[in-house]
């Protein structure tokens, strides 16, 4: 046993860091105190919490990923709202007005369609007589094809109408401008023959789907046609009827 300043120790019984602590304190003031670095004690401390036991409740990477998605939206509305005056309300009736303004665009517009550059002919290379066309129109009707039906019933029209002479054949006509030369021949069936054509070209090029009415109006307007009577133009019925007049002049 050592007796120093009040204090027994025993330097063989103690362990050694119980001996290192004491030796510390047997120390004179004028020596500097042990102190332990702060590197070493960090990367300890890294170390012990990246063990798999600490981390076994954390969320998962699809988590955290919504989790910074929505930190985002959060802090982008509340810059947004800062800068608009009457802050999140002022907001919400800014973004309510822009859906309103969208809304009524897209339901006084429709869907957006993309638009051939020059609408193409109405026919293709192999020309049909108007009754294989109708034929072919019949067969996808039955079949509830309707925007094939359509096409052919169109196709039908405007080649009967060539069939009768109302109508030039002309290779790479288009809808529109076969309805247009027909109304000027039949101008009581103008509307109907341009609705026709704007029929053809919305299921051809636009896009959208034909029905089972719009296929029954055109075969409608078909058999109207097949029955309807020309109108001569004022230069035809005055050249018709001078030539009447010299003949009832020479009898």
């Amino acid at each position: 046993m050592i007796a120093t300043g009040g204090v027994l120790t025993s330097a063989r019984a103690l362990p050694a860091a119980a001996d290192t602590a004491v030796r510390a304190l047997l120390r004179g003031d004028d020596e500097p105190p042990v102190t332990l670095p702060r590197d070493p004690a960090r990367e300890a401390a890294r170390r012990e919490l990246s063990k798999r036991m600490y981390h076994e409740n954390d969320p998962g990477w699809f988590q955290r990923a919504l989790d910074a998605f929505w930190e985002w939206v959060g802090d982008l509305f509340a810059t947004a709202s800062t800068a608009t005056p009457g802050g999140t309300l002022g907001l919400i009736v800014v973004i309510a007005a822009v859906v309103a303004v969208l809304g009524a665009l897209w339901w006084r517009l429709g869907t957006p369609r993309r638009q051939p550059a020059s609408a193409p002919a109405l026919f293709d290379d192999r020309p049909r007589s108007a009754a294989e066309h109708r034929a072919a129109a019949e067969a996808h009707a039955a079949q509830g094809h309707w925007n094939q039906a359509v096409r052919e019933r169109m196709r039908a029209i405007v080649r009967s109408l060539e069939e009768r002479a109302l109508l030039d054949v002309r290779p790479g006509r288009t809808a529109d401008e076969a309805a247009a030369e027909a109304g000027r021949a039949l101008p009581a069936h103008a509307d109907p023959l341009h609705t026709a054509a704007r029929s053809f070209d919305d299921v051809t090029y636009g896009g959208r789907a034909a029905t089972e009415q719009s296929y029954r109006h055109l075969a409608d307007l078909d058999r109207a046609l097949e029955r309807a009577t020309p109108q001569l133009t004022s230069s035809g019925a005055t050249q018709d009827a001078d030539h009447h007049a010299r003949r009832g002049a020479a009898g």
